[in-house]
């Protein structure tokens, strides 16, 4: 993935900035053989088909529960991965191209009330970014992950490190070595091997 410093900022326009993340994701999905759907990813217990999964799960049951805003589902991860990510992720772009979304309001316990696209922006995003790292390494192939995009978002979460842990989304922190990359770093700081 080429770097696009104006659209992979999670601070920037959100809908850019999705389309932009996104966009190395779904070329990792849609050249997943059909053989590889079953490797193991870098998550305990998880094979590339789980982190579809993940991915297309957790957002639109926020999304429903908290702000009454339904994604298109297709068919399920199990029976097409591939058709599963493309319905999911067009949805959540059609949702952040329409300007009306500006006005829809995410109420969550954990996260008091955000507007949606700042939601998507700073929580899922960046999830479609890290596992990202996730579904190369399950297959294979090389991430393509932007390095300035990843230096933000570790820079971002290194604050936050103790409420991170704790929230149990984290595995413990891998150290990896000082000159080590930006990609590295991040994948390193949530729980991944990255050498």
């Amino acid at each position: 993935m080429t770097s696009h410093p104006t659209t992979l900022r999670p601070d920037g326009d959100p809908a850019a900035f999705h389309r932009g993340v996104a966009a190395g994701f779904t070329a990792l999905v849609e050249s997943t053989a059909a053989d590889d759907w079953d490797a193991p990813a870098p998550v305990e217990g998880w094979t590339a088909r789980d982190v579809v999964r993940h991915l297309v799960e957790w957002l639109p049951a926020l999304l429903e529960s908290g702000a009454g805003v339904t994604i298109p589902s297709g068919p399920s991860v199990d029976d097409d991965p591939v058709r599963a990510w493309r319905v999911h992720v067009d949805g959540v772009q059609t949702m952040l191209d329409d300007p009306a979304s500006a006005d829809l309001v995410l109420r969550n316990p954990h996260l008091g009330e955000v507007p949606v696209p700042d939601a998507v922006s700073r929580f899922y995003s960046p999830d479609v970014f890290m596992h990202t790292w996730d579904l190369a390494t399950a297959t294979g192939r090389p991430h393509g992950m932007d390095a300035d995009l990843a230096a933000t978002l570790l820079a971002g979460m290194e604050p936050l490190d103790e409420m991170l842990r704790h929230s149990g989304q984290y595995g413990a922190k891998v150290e990896v070595p000082a000159d080590a990359d930006p990609v590295s770093r991040l994948m390193g700081f949530v729980g991944r091997r990255p050498a």
